[in-house]
């Protein structure tokens, strides 16, 4: 994807012309190398020319500044921020991030091609480059109701497109095991256009790992562990570094980063709320945190740069070298790389952590929504059919559960939620096509005491979400969601307590991010109020109702057995 070259910039590199811009007095993070360099760097017409002395229409003295690629996030679905492709932008290209791999499965999983077609068109002309993995597991699996279904014929269309740089993150790892034929002509089709399938599979190792390397994924961002990336690595998988909201790995993974690895390792983001994104950063905090727990401050950025950028294949892009775009980075100090100033296409368009160019983006096209609901058929009620139950229990910090057994609490032959024991009752009702399917069970962690939550986005299908201490909030949860068109609510007592819509999809915001921050700090206080302790309990949320990750989750068709690979009653004795 390297862009033509032109008589102008050929000329420029010649010194025949002047250029547009010279960075005088750098220390240039050369990636190629791994070595920093004292030099100056030519641009002219957004891209790199050459490096040395030239005569400039602008000169700039850096002053001994280091000067790097911009960063690249290797995996990240912009709908985790709640907001669009623009405002994602703004947040992020302060702090460093010039360029996304980006998987719009969530907005796929509800719109199908619709929402790829969006994110296309949203992202079209931003100050941050937008690439994108076409969604490969639309449903994810058999065992819920999504809004579409994604098939090779329906996805070849985009393997030309420019922007589509691979296949993304392959769910259905049971289904590559298994040779499923849909799957693996997914798989086929993008190899055959020269570009990566990711991986996505969590604990997968021995002979599995090696059926599912062999059918041809690349990469995963799932490992938790330096024994479970090690064995991938060691199988000649590239290991994406994950550090998002609910799922944080890089702790964990930072002892496997050396000049051996790292070459083969890359950061992403995955899902990162607007909160953290914000407060917190993106991948240049993730660069700061490697350096700081004592990564070289050259490997961590080659795992921000140059890294993603051959694994995607991307030559215009991830380092700064002759012919390609100058996005840059400006850094004071390579020991505590703190993002001064960011360049885009030759362009400054921030400085100090604030944007001072955005560019001109095209008005995103309207997304519509999707919420159909019979509020009269929803039912929360539970007959006893046993005494003892299976229970979802959160994992601090994580998106993987544990599956558990409790005693029931049996009130006039129904199972109902006991707060004092924090055993609430968690649901997932269909929204798309209206069935009024609802799936119903009991989860530990949340810790309410009294409400209820609720959200429509439930990876990986965004059906409805809702936890709580009582049918009647919950209902109530419900029916607030489906009168804004999706979005995020707590409920107490039967009334609103807080609420942020999500127009677009039931998934991102239309509004700036600092309002979206806004609506999210008055649902975490109001998730507070009621009890719940968790740092970011609609992130929690939202990942409760994923049936590819362990160990117990929930769907619209009830409990999955992420293990067994399929639904499992709630009642272990069944009568």
């Amino acid at each position: 994807m390297k862009p033509k070259p032109t008589a102008r910039l050929i000329e420029a590199a010649r010194g025949d012309r002047p250029v547009d811009l010279l960075l005088h007095n750098a220390r240039l993070v050369n990636v190629f190398l791994g070595a920093v360099i004292e030099t100056d760097i030519a641009i002219s017409d957004g891209f790199i020319v050459g490096f040395g002395p030239y005569d400039a229409l602008q000169t700039v003295d850096l002053q001994g500044r280091y000067v790097a690629p911009g960063f690249i996030d290797a995996h990240v679905h912009i709908e985790s921020a709640l907001v669009g492709p623009a405002e994602f932008a703004r947040a992020v290209l302060p702090r460093g991030t010039t360029a996304v791999v980006a998987d719009p499965h969530e907005i796929a999983n509800v719109l199908g091609t619709a929402g790829i077609d969006y994110m296309l068109a949203a992202s079209e002309g931003l100050p941050v480059r937008f690439y994108f993995t076409l969604p490969s597991c639309v449903p994810a699996t058999h065992m819920e109701s999504a809004g579409a279904r994604l098939t090779e014929a329906i996805l070849r269309p985009y393997l030309a497109h420019p922007r589509i740089v691979g296949l993304a993150e392959m769910m259905n790892f049971p289904g590559v095991i298994h040779a499923d034929g849909e799957v693996l002509a997914k798989i086929a089709a993008m190899q055959a256009a020269g570009k990566p399938v990711d991986g996505h599979a969590p604990g997968l190792g021995g002979r599995a790992l090696h059926a599912y390397l062999g059918a041809g994924i690349a990469s995963d961002h799932e490992c938790t562990s330096v024994r479970e990336a090690e064995e991938k690595l060691a199988a000649g998988m590239h290991i994406m570094v994950r550090e998002g909201t609910g799922a944080k790995n890089l702790d964990d993974l930072l002892p496997l980063i050396t000049s051996r690895t790292a070459r083969r390792m890359l950061w992403c983001s995955d899902d990162r709320h607007a909160h953290d994104l914000l407060a917190e950063g993106h991948i240049g905090q993730m660069v700061r945190r490697a350096v700081r727990g004592g990564v070289d401050p050259i490997v961590a950025i080659q795992m921000a740069t140059l890294n993603p950028a051959e694994y995607f294949r991307l030559d215009e892009v991830g380092a700064v070298a002759p012919g390609r775009r100058a996005d840059l980075v400006v850094l004071d100090d390579l020991n505590d790389p703190v993002v001064r100033q960011v360049y885009s296409n030759g362009r400054l368009v921030a400085e100090a952590g604030r944007l001072v160019d955005n560019g001109k983006a095209a008005q995103p096209p309207a997304a519509p929504g999707a919420m159909k609901v019979p509020l009269e058929r929803i039912d929360f009620k539970i007959a006893a059919r046993g005494r003892r139950v299976r229970v979802i229990e959160t994992v601090p910090q994580q998106i993987v559960t544990r599956g558990t057994v409790a005693d029931a609490r049996i009130i006039d032959g129904l199972a109902v939620a006991d707060p004092k024991r924090d055993l609430l009752k968690i649901a997932v009702v269909e929204r798309h096509q209206g069935s009024g399917r609802t799936g119903i069970g009991f989860i530990r962690g949340f810790g309410l005491t009294r409400g209820a939550l609720a959200a429509t986005v439930a990876h990986d299908s965004h059906n409805i979400v809702v936890v709580g201490a009582t049918d009647g909030d919950m209902h109530a949860a419900v029916a607030a969601l489906v009168a804004m068109v999706g979005g995020l609510v707590a409920v107490e007592a039967g009334q609103v307590t807080a609420q942020l819509a999500l127009p677009i999809a039931g998934l991102m915001s239309d509004q700036p991010m600092a309002t979206v921050c806004a609506g999210l700090d008055g649902l975490l206080a109001a998730a507070r109020h009621m009890g719940s302790m968790l740092p970011d309990p609609f992130m929690t949320l939202s990942f409760m109702a994923l049936p590819v990750i362990p160990a117990l989750k929930i769907t619209d068709m009830g409990l999955v057995d992420v293990a067994a690979f399929n639904i499992v009653p709630l009642f272990l004795d069944e009568q």
